[in-house]
C-alpha cells in the first residue's frame, strides 16, 4: 500500500481554475473555428478557389488562418451572420403564414368558390347553396 492516492481535497484550487480555464479556452477556440469556416461558406463575394484556400489555410495552419482570416475579413462577418439570421427568419415566417393558411384554413373566397361548384354540379339545392352562403359570410 505505499501507492499514493490522488484525493479531491490533494488537488489544488488553483489547479482546477487553470484547467476550468484551459477547457473554456479550447472550446471558445472551437467555436471560432466553426463560425469562421462557417463564415466562409456564407459568403457570397469570395469565388470557389478562394473558398478552397481559405478553408485550407484555416484547417492546416487553424491558428494563423484563423487569425488573418478575421482580420482581412473580420469586420463583414457580423453583417453576413445578420444578413443569414433575418433570411432565416423570413423563411421561417412564410412558413408559418403557408401552413396557417393550409387547407383547413380557407379563406372565404375560396369557400364560396367551392360551394359554387357544388351548386354547379347539382349536388346542393340552391336554398342550401343560400343557407351555406349565409354562413359563410357571418
Amino acid at each position: 500500500m505505499s501507492a499514493h492516492v490522488n484525493l479531491a481535497y490533494d488537488y489544488p484550487v488553483l489547479g482546477a481554475f487553470w484547467t476550468v480555464l484551459w477547457i473554456f479556452l479550447w472550446v471558445l477556440w472551437v467555436m471560432l473555428l466553426f463560425r469562421v469556416i462557417a463564415d466562409i461558406f456564407r459568403d457570397d463575394k469570395l469565388s470557389g478557389w478562394a473558398k478552397a484556400a481559405w478553408l485550407l489555410f484555416t484547417v492546416f495552419l487553424p491558428f494563423l488562418g484563423v487569425f488573418v482570416y478575421v482580420l482581412a475579413r473580420g469586420r463583414e462577418m457580423g453583417g453576413r451572420e445578420i444578413r443569414h439570421a433575418q433570411a432565416q427568419r423570413r423563411a421561417f415566417d412564410e412558413y408559418v403564414r403557408e401552413t396557417a393558411a393550409g387547407p383547413g384554413n380557407r379563406s372565404a373566397a375560396d369557400e364560396l368558390a367551392k360551394l359554387s361548384e357544388i351548386k354547379a354540379r347539382g349536388d346542393i339545392s340552391e336554398a342550401e347553396f343560400q343557407r351555406a352562403k349565409e354562413k359563410i359570410l357571418h
